[in-house]
């Protein structure tokens, strides 16, 4: 999590293009490859991503666009809560996509729980207190991937798409995350976004 709302090289706000633009583009490059191996195969195709409890911290209505393209006065907690939504939306929007064009690929948002990462690293007094009693309340990055494991690979979640998983379990995300007009949106911005970059 960076200190500061920051920049981009494309001048996106930073936790923005990082968490959600870059995964957006590599699964848009891989989907068509996914699509015909998936029917070559007739093996069902799983897209796993990576989000947070965070993903709750952010705007009233989900995503503010505007501070996509220009952070100044963002709170970088906010960036990251925003950042993490934009994964479960995506997640949401692709799922609907493929479902409608019938395809046996699922795509799911995992919350792995609170680990001990390095991801308040610049933030020396958060960092030393996750760092003194982490080892007591968060788990170990082993821990952490069981959920993601779990969605990737497990028999269980097989046709199983559109769902926000933590624990090695569906739960319920935020409401900004449900919204199905907020994720066709994100997904058109998302779609402008790389194309213009």
């Amino acid at each position: 999590m960076t200190r500061n709302c920051t920049r981009s090289c494309d001048g996106l706000e930073l936790h923005f293009a990082t968490n959600h633009i870059g995964h957006f583009l590599l699964t848009n490059l891989l989907l068509e490859n996914m699509k015909k191996t998936c029917r070559d195969s007739c093996i069902e195709g799983r897209i796993v991503n990576l989000t947070s409890s965070g993903h709750s911290i952010t705007y009233r209505e989900g995503i503010c666009f505007d501070k996509i393209h220009d952070p100044s006065g963002l709170n970088d907690f906010v960036a990251y809560g925003q950042s993490k939504l934009a994964n479960i939306l995506h997640s949401n929007e692709l799922s609907r996509i493929l479902k409608e064009e019938g395809v046996n690929i699922s795509a799911n948002a995992v919350h792995p729980g609170v680990i001990t990462t390095n991801l308040f690293r610049n933030r020396t007094i958060v960092s030393a207190l996750l760092n003194s009693i982490g080892r007591i309340i968060c788990r170990t990055v082993e821990q952490g991937a069981a959920t993601t494991c779990y969605v990737a690979m497990h028999p269980q979640v097989k046709g199983i798409s559109g769902k926000y998983f933590t624990n090695c379990d569906i739960a319920s995300p935020s409401s900004q995350a449900s919204d199905a007009e907020l994720a066709k949106k994100l997904w058109q911005f998302s779609l402008k976004t790389i194309v213009s970059s």
